[in-house]
């Protein structure tokens, strides 16, 4: 789903417990990928959720309680590009 609210959450997180933590976050409603990252964060996981109500609950109910997370910034979509809309953008209809 590309409509609705999208956010990317950044995540750091108990080194011995990203593995099992990433797990649990890709089984969460709303989180559409997890990717274990290298740099500042750990993970980054990508929410997909009709609204911003849903986006609080799986972020700040069930997210940031999970064991293993020490700390989240996320960051919510105004927009969100997909290959197929930026090619819509560019067909002259030839």
């Amino acid at each position: 789903m590309v409509g609705g609210v999208n956010a990317v959450v950044l995540i750091q997180a108990e080194v011995d417990l990203i593995k099992e933590l990433a797990q649990q976050l890709a089984e969460l409603p709303g989180v559409a990928e997890v990717f274990s990252v290298a740099g500042q964060y750990d993970l980054v996981a990508l929410v997909r959720v009709n609204e911003n109500e849903q986006l609080a609950d799986v972020i700040s109910e069930k997210m940031r309680k999970l064991p293993g997370v020490r700390m989240t910034e996320t960051l919510i979509a105004f927009r969100v590009y997909t290959k197929a809309e930026i090619a819509g953008a560019f067909d002259l209809g030839s």
